[in-house]
């Protein structure tokens, strides 16, 4: 081979060059790499060039890392991805994660990672098993599966809707910043579980009472209430308990915007004499009228409660102290805490015990008072 004097060279088709002395020999190109001179001598020196066999490192066999949210969580976001990572990319003829129970949602790979987006996502409480499908090899942990399961709704959240719903007499405020739920199932979903940061305040009008009701970001009376209403009007029973069907619902009205039609409501019936019922609507004095409250052997109970059944008209029935039975007509019935309602019922008089349990007031004073006792309205009976 003749002798060059460049410092290197190569062949266009990529040829390896073998440098020695300060001489370089040229030597044929392979598919995947050249060869040099065996011995360090030029090309021609060490006879004909072999070509050289490419190596290839071989890559380690595929496996499975780690599955997020982690198996055995109990509290994990069911509107949050699902990742499941590899020790190397998952290979696109590779078979993806499966779910179970399924919904809705779109996979894909990402780096070293198959990423699980849903569309919505999962309610609350719910089971999930993540099971990694087996790739071929003896090291990839096959079918290997991990089990979580999602965590509880917000109350702070059920609270910010209830407000913004106008179930409650606060308006809830989005903190500065913060990012909104937009108008869809996925993102009112996504706050069920991770709600923003805001702040509540008090409507104007109403009684100091009622703030003492109050707990934010904790079950309180003012939610029991609140659920009541929005349950009737979603046509729930009237239970007051946030469960599964209200939040369904909950979340729909929130993307939809489905508000409370029928304002906001509070009453307390004073046993003081003379005995009254005051309502206020809306953070108005609508109605203060004379009552009658439970006599002593069967007394109205001391409390607050929600209003959970309406009827304009019904036979009153029971049993009077003396064991004797009654069976009396009353209109505008609002019951608010076992048998004991809101209602018209005869008297000759109001202001003082007379009732067994109830609250009654006379006819004009209890149609006025019926629609502004709306299912949920709290009732307040003093001692």
């Amino acid at each position: 081979m003749r002798s060059i004097s460049w410092k290197t060279a190569a062949w266009a088709s990529g040829a390896v060059i073998a440098v020695a002395g300060g001489t370089v020999g040229i030597v044929a190109a392979t598919q995947g790499g050249g060869a040099s001179a065996a011995d360090g001598k030029p090309a021609s020196a060490a006879g004909p060039a072999r070509p050289a066999v490419a190596r290839r490192t071989p890559l380690a066999p595929l496996r499975l890392v780690s599955i997020s949210p982690a198996s055995g969580s109990r509290a994990a976001n069911g509107a949050g991805p699902i990742t499941v990572t590899y020790n190397q990319p998952l290979p696109p003829s590779a078979s993806l994660p499966r779910l179970s129970p399924a919904i809705a949602g779109t996979w894909r790979r990402t780096r070293d990672s198959a990423v699980f987006t849903p569309s919505t996502g999962y309610s609350a409480g719910t089971r999930v098993t993540v099971t990694v499908a087996g790739q071929g090899n003896t090291r990839d942990r096959s079918g290997q599966s991990s089990i979580f399961t999602t965590g509880e709704y917000s109350t702070l959240r059920l609270q910010q809707v209830l407000a913004q719903l106008g179930y409650l007499p606060l308006t809830w405020t989005q903190a500065a910043g913060a990012t909104a739920p937009v108008q869809d199932a996925a993102a009112q979903l996504a706050a069920a579980y991770a709600p923003s940061a805001g702040g509540f305040s008090w409507q104007p009008g109403y009684p100091a009472d009622l703030r003492g009701f109050w707990r934010e970001g904790s079950a309180n009376t003012l939610d029991e209430g609140a659920i009541t209403g929005f349950e009737a009007d979603h046509g729930l029973a009237t239970d007051g308990v946030a469960g599964a069907a209200v939040w369904t619902a909950l979340l729909h009205a929130a993307a939809t915007d489905q508000r409370n039609t029928h304002g906001y409501s509070y009453a307390i019936a004073s046993q003081r004499t003379p005995e009254t019922l005051t309502i206020w609507h809306d953070g108005k004095k609508v109605l203060t009228s004379p009552t009658n409250t439970g006599i002593s052997v069967a007394p109205s109970p001391v409390g607050t409660f929600p209003v959970y059944e309406k009827l304009p008209f019904q036979i009153m029935q029971g049993t009077n102290p003396d064991g004797s039975h009654y069976a009396d007509p009353v209109q505008w019935v609002s019951y608010f805490s076992g048998g004991s309602a809101v209602h018209y019922f005869d008297r000759a008089s109001y202001g003082w015990p007379q009732s067994l349990g109830c609250v009654e007031l006379p006819y004009t004073a209890a149609a006025e008072a019926y629609p502004y006792l709306p299912y949920g309205t709290l009732v307040t009976v003093t001692p």
